[in-house]
């Protein structure tokens, strides 16, 4: 990458970081490409420069936060089922569970009814496309011989409600008790455990090596 590539990144990830503090405050409705410009320290012309709409800086902000949680998927080849499901399964709760991600998805939850279009804005840039990450690697997985399943959206839902649904909802209903490490642990562990059995071709082997694998020390 040349040097004028790498600033325009930098750039861009601090324009994105400053958008997703914005949109997190004020709502999509309610977020300005001027105050976004201004936490980002640029002019709004320049923040046009990369991001010509509101709508397309939104996106993006979403599609980058669904690519950190994915990155555990990168390389699905290699026959490291449980040590990957176990890192995305982390890396999912740390990232929806900032208080910046948790004030986003009230503040959607609060506006879909008056802005049904940023309702399907947010499904479209994130979680569905976070989902399709998902089916594609654990694809892949059945493909080589690991796991076992008809419908990898139906799979893929599974995985994701069952290692987290429980207290994300609560984080985003009672923000003053957020789920602690522990809670974590417990969920995380117990999700992967009964994914590892329903689908996995060889459950014990995968269960047994799940019970060997420390979780990160992570606050979330």
């Amino acid at each position: 990458m040349t040097r004028r590539a790498e600033n325009r990144a930098a750039k861009e990830a601090s324009i994105l970081t400053a958008a997703l503090k914005i949109f997190a405050q004020a709502g999509y409705s309610g977020a300005s490409m001027e105050a976004i410009a201004t936490a980002a320290g640029i002019t709004k012309p320049t923040l046009y420069q990369y991001f010509d709409s509101k709508d397309r800086l939104f996106t993006a902000m979403l599609l980058q936060t669904r690519a950190t949680m994915l990155t555990a998927f990168a390389d699905p080849g290699q026959g490291n089922l449980v040590a990957q499901l176990h890192d995305f399964a982390w890396s999912y709760a740390t990232t929806v569970l900032r208080p910046d991600m948790l004030a986003l998805a009230r503040l959607i939850i609060g506006e879909v009814q008056r802005f049904p279009d940023v309702g399907r804005a947010y499904q479209a840039s994130g979680p569905d496309q976070l989902l399709a990450g998902m089916m594609h690697y654990l694809t892949a997985q059945r493909d080589a011989g690991y796991l076992t399943f008809d419908d990898a959206e139906l799979a893929a839902q599974d995985l994701w409600g069952l290692i987290l649904s429980a207290p994300r909802t609560q984080a985003l209903y009672l923000p003053d008790a957020p789920p602690t490490h522990a809670d974590l642990v417990r969920y995380i562990g117990n999700g992967l455990r009964v994914f590892l059995r329903a689908y996995s071709t060889n459950p014990t082997a995968d269960v047994a090596a799940l019970a060997d694998l420390p979780p990160p020390q992570v606050t979330p």
